[in-house]
């Protein structure tokens, strides 16, 4: 069997990227047809009210799953250029869904303007361009710095503390956050150039299996939750399992990454660590805006539920990039 394995391991290796890429979205895709026929299939029996309500549930998440695996596929296609371009407007779309959620006052207008019109330009800008060391720093030192002047300059004081650190948060996990999840296909490794996007492939499948396997095994354990008022599913045990589980997918993707096996496996459970804690820090900013998901979809907000599929990797994309860019010791 581990001959198997070591020869199934050289095949992979000795594909060219463009097969690999090939390999990876027909498994995928077939993965997420198959998975489609037997919901359909499992639809056309008689379910009683509550299995009605978590074959809904199923379809939401299987349409997420779809929709998040063709905006891969058209990030990929597209290049470094296109990546970017498409980021920048799920960040937009991500600030956008967040702050209509949450309290604003008129006094807010000049910062909100400049969050989506100036700060998240500049950012993907700073990006496109490869200026990592300015991209790394730009928002949360000049731009954390420029917030509150703009907003004192608007004459506002009442609450202006809590005000200005809800716009902050905001501009932290939209838009620097989820903007190093294209800044993975920009990184060029020695010997391995212009395979960049394989480490955004390899984050996205890590981050979601973690995420799959926390709540599979939350449902499966005793719940023990460490704060039950944010999140009564999420206990140390299950937050193991689902770090255990990206381990160890990670690791066995280690050929589609500059890493070694081991390295694979260490970088993924970082990642799918962070993903998961920053999902439950998600939830306790749900409970503080009063809502049970982002989406909100009786109202005419705009809000649909973008925030809560794209939170795990708006933490695991810094954590991930700079993680990786620091050990290898990689220059813009």
């Amino acid at each position: 069997m581990i001959a198997g394995l070591q020869s199934l391991g050289a095949w992979l290796l000795g594909l060219s990227a463009d097969q690999q890429v090939q390999l990876l979205f027909v498994t995928l895709f077939g993965w997420l047809l198959l998975v489609t026929a037997g919901g359909a299939l499992r639809a056309l029996r008689e379910r009683s009210v509550v299995q009605e309500d978590r074959h809904q549930r199923f379809k939401r998440e299987l349409r997420a799953t779809w929709i998040g695996a063709v905006v891969f596929w058209a990030a990929w296609i597209s290049g470094p250029g296109g990546a970017t371009l498409l980021f920048g407007a799920i960040s937009f779309l991500a600030l956008r869904e967040y702050i209509t959620l949450l309290k604003t006052r008129r006094g807010d207008h000049r910062s909100l303007l400049l969050a989506f019109f100036l700060v998240l330009p500049l950012q993907y800008l700073l990006l496109a361009n490869r200026n990592f060391d300015l991209f790394s720093v730009f928002i949360p030192v000049y731009v954390f710095l420029a917030i509150p002047v703009v907003s004192a300059l608007a004459g506002d004081p009442e609450r202006f503390l809590e005000r200005n650190a809800k716009i902050q948060w905001g501009i932290m996990v939209c838009v620097y956050g989820l903007s190093h999840a294209p800044a993975l296909v920009l990184l060029d490794f020695p010997n391995n150039q212009g395979r960049g996007a394989f480490l955004l492939f390899y984050l996205v499948m890590v981050v979601t299996v973690a995420k799959i396997a926390q709540t599979a095994a939350s449902r499966r354990l005793r719940r023990r939750p460490v704060a039950r008022h944010i999140d009564r599913s999420f206990s140390y045990r299950a937050w193991a399992l689902g770090t255990l589980a990206a381990s160890l997918l990670g690791a066995a993707l280690f050929w589609i990454t500059p890493f070694k096996a081991e390295q694979a496996l260490a970088m993924a459970a970082l990642a799918a660590a962070a993903g998961t804690l920053g999902e439950f820090v998600m939830s306790a900013l749900k409970k503080d805006a009063g809502v049970r998901v982002w989406g909100n979809t009786s109202s005419v907000t705009g809000a649909v539920g973008l925030l809560d599929r794209v939170a795990p990797l708006c933490f695991a994309a810094p954590v991930f990039f700079h993680s990786v860019r620091w050990y290898f010791q990689l220059k813009p």
